[in-house]
């Protein structure tokens, strides 16, 4: 693609903080919002300075200077949206997960191959300064061979929109599966998970499911590796909390028990007293155009008051490095990291691991289009 790509920005809660990111990168411009409510509409244009305002998704996708769209939507439309977009032409970047029904996935996965269009599932985790703090250390062999992987998204639900009624635990578990898929480049390859204990009865009525948390293990595919990760929404008394601990031969990563505390680096072959060491995780701001390095840091959030930042802190500075692996994919005309088969593959695994459940522990297979 000659000169920036266009955009445009589809929902506008979370949304909008990517509005100035993507006004800040040299190769992008977000030259068109869409949102249901005229008035918050009309209000997020004037604050950003975007001239193009639509209320309707169809008519994004007929203008003619839009390349992409990144998809901000409620989970239920992820799907509908992504498919749309790319039968008119449009690359697409889509917020977590990429469908809640594995057929969905399977059309994604179909019409990105059809049309050769790009498709990104925009994981946090995977662009969290923990992540790639994790990421450098086992590049550089520092962890030795990774033995064992483990992920957690506890969060309480409850004063979030009411379709959150509505969903699976493990039907949103990306954030946990993908940096135990992604540090090793794995796929899933089949799951075994068990439901435990009971969440109050409208909750078990809206969303179908019983279980106050769903525990699944994972079997990376071609790897003696597995990885263990669970999953609640409601009726559990715990602090958010996004966890990923690494154990390696050489080192151990083990992510902080409280939120805003030092995580724990383990070293073998110390004396006893001296294995675990806190440290603080550095930024990775250096790694990004000069231009949006400043919004890894939480400084820059539009919305601190956002169920999203007051449970999360920010994604761990993701959205810039986001961004940037999107419209680099653009420019390089490249797969972006995840691609939709990737994107498929982790989503996948929590579909999975909640069939799973409801039948005991059985284990289940991840579907051929999502292994590559």
């Amino acid at each position: 693609m000659n000169g920036k790509v266009n955009g445009a920005m589809i929902g506008l809660g979370f949304g909008a903080e990517f509005l100035p990111i993507y006004a800040a990168h040299p190769q992008a411009n977000i030259g068109a919002i869409c949102r249901r409510n005229a008035a918050e509409l009309e209000k997020t244009g004037n604050q950003f300075g975007i001239e193009k305002r639509y209320t309707d998704y169809d008519a994004v996708l007929a203008d003619p200077e839009i390349d992409f769209v990144h998809i901000n939507s409620p989970i239920p439309d992820h799907a509908w949206m992504t498919l749309k977009a790319l039968d008119a032409g449009k690359h697409v970047m889509c917020t977590v997960p990429m469908a809640t029904t594995i057929e969905d996935c399977q059309k994604i996965v179909e019409k990105v191959k059809a049309t050769g269009l790009k498709y990104m599932m925009a994981e946090t985790v995977v662009y969290s300064r923990e992540y790639l703090f994790i990421k450098e250390m086992f590049t550089k062999g520092e962890l030795g061979k990774i033995q064992h992987l483990a992920a957690s998204h506890p969060q309480d639900m409850d004063g979030w929109p009411s379709y959150w009624e509505q969903m699976i635990p493990m039907h949103y578990a990306t954030h946990a599966v993908s940096p135990c898929l992604g540090l090793v480049d794995g796929l899933a390859e089949y799951v075994s998970c068990f439901g435990s204990g009971t969440v109050r009865d409208d909750i078990a009525e809206k969303s179908g499911n019983k279980f106050a948390v769903e525990s699944c293990h994972i079997k990376v595919k071609d790897s003696d590796l597995t990885a263990h990760i669970w999953r609640f929404l409601y009726d559990v008394a715990r602090q958010y909390r996004e966890s990923f601990d690494v154990y390696g031969t050489k080192k151990s990563f083990e992510w902080t028990l409280v939120e805003n505390e030092p995580h724990v680096l383990h070293t073998a072959k110390k004396p006893e007293p001296e294995i675990a060491e806190k440290v603080e995780v550095p930024d990775y701001a250096h790694l990004l155009p000069a231009e949006i390095q400043k919004f890894t840091q939480p400084a820059e959030i539009h919305d601190s008051e956002h169920l999203s930042f007051i449970q999360g802190g920010g994604h761990g500075g993701s959205h810039p490095h986001l961004v940037h692996e999107f419209v680099s994919a653009l420019k390089e005309d490249r797969d972006p990291m995840p691609n939709a088969v990737t994107s498929a593959n982790w989503t996948c695994v929590g579909i999975c691991a909640h069939q799973s459940a409801l039948r005991g522990g059985e284990i289940v297979r991840l579907p051929e289009f999502t292994l590559g």
